[in-house]
């Protein structure tokens, strides 16, 4: 039986103009980096993609890496797509990415034209799609010539294998580099997917933030919530299954005392303003419209329902922001976060 979405579901999201094109993107975007692999049961990613749509979340956002294993996670959003989502394609913004490791031998990373090819034909494949709405440059490579990244990009949506290209986590510099290379060849840059939150705010101190707005390139940050740091989960110690007990992406020492008492300070500003503190770390990056979207991740459909509640209140006093800005900034947290973990 075909699974039939919310009717309602498009009463409520907020929708973004991206840049100075004609597409829009949902204020909360749903991000298929973590939970999303073989770690994680199918039924269950299933609900939450169905959570997600019900309540107005059109993109999709994955990447060839993500997993584990790498691929898995295009893997099964292709079969969800099979069975739930194919007669909703028109309805839904599908983006990937290449640029980190998937294959042995020296063409399985970086941002050659024949790996950015070859990748992008690989998750076509693992997702049943004829194209995906956006593919990405997921990693600047510094060893290939710009021009080579980007014409491959070009190459991409020309072929009709994507219909948008975009960047991620490349600086301020590069970023300028590479959107006059593509709007050379005539397939502008339409987004840039850099990490931001109130603990990492690289792309204000590198001034990319800036930068997008005078490309007219669109933005969708990822990790908002600084790998679960901006809940309520660290408060109390390290559960078991989180992130940092894997000291992975998120490293056990970033849980230090003095980080998570600046978080629980955090913590009570949300507290006041009726939301929690994921609600509210998503409100204050999507607060002044210069953020096109914020990038979620979840392991279970209750945090996407929470999350999406952060639209209710996405506006700020001044006091507000100051005092966000004096316990975040004090954490310190920026200043090793310019990696993209955060």
């Amino acid at each position: 039986m075909t699974w039939l979405p919310a009717e309602n579901r498009y009463d409520t999201m907020k929708y973004n103009r991206l840049g100075r094109s004609g597409l829009k993107l949902p204020a909360i975007s749903l991000g298929l980096w973590h939970n999303f692999g073989g770690d994680t049961p199918h039924d269950r990613k299933v609900d939450m993609c169905r959570t997600a749509f019900d309540l107005g979340i059109t993109h999709f956002d994955l990447a060839n890496n993500y997993g584990p294993p790498p691929g898995s996670a295009e893997t099964a959003f292709g079969e969800i797509m099979r069975t739930d989502f194919a007669h909703l394609r028109d309805e839904l913004i599908i983006s990937s990415k290449a640029g980190y490791d998937m294959w042995a031998g020296p063409y399985g990373e970086w941002g050659s034209r024949k790996y950015m090819i070859a990748s992008c034909d690989q998750s076509l494949k693992r997702m049943g799609l004829d194209y995906v709405d956006i593919f990405y440059s997921h990693r600047f490579d510094p060893e290939t010539p710009l021009e080579e990244t980007c014409g491959a990009l070009d190459h991409i949506v020309r072929s009709g294998r994507a219909l948008y290209v975009g960047i991620s986590s490349y600086n301020s510099q590069r970023t300028r580099e590479a959107a006059a290379i593509l709007k050379d060849l005539g397939t502008p840059c339409l987004i840039h997917q850099p990490s931001y939150s109130m603990l990492n705010r690289w792309i204000e101190d590198d001034g990319l933030i800036h930068t997008l707005e005078d490309l007219g390139i669109g933005s969708i940050v990822f990790s908002p919530l600084a790998q679960g740091m901006l809940t309520t989960k660290y408060l109390g110690g390290i559960p078991s299954d989180s992130r940092a007990a894997q000291n992975h992406f998120l490293k056990k020492d970033f849980i230090r005392p003095e980080i998570i008492d600046n978080i629980r300070k955090l913590n009570g500003i949300a507290e006041k303003r009726g939301q929690t503190l994921a609600q509210m770390a998503l409100a204050w990056v999507l607060r002044n419209g210069r953020i096109t979207s914020a990038l979620i991740g979840a392991s279970r459909s209750e945090q996407i329902v929470d999350c999406v509640k952060a639209l209710e209140n996405d506006t700020f006093t001044a006091d507000e922001l100051a005092e966000i800005d004096l316990y975040a900034r004090e954490a310190d947290i920026n200043l090793w976060a310019k990696s993209a973990e955060l």
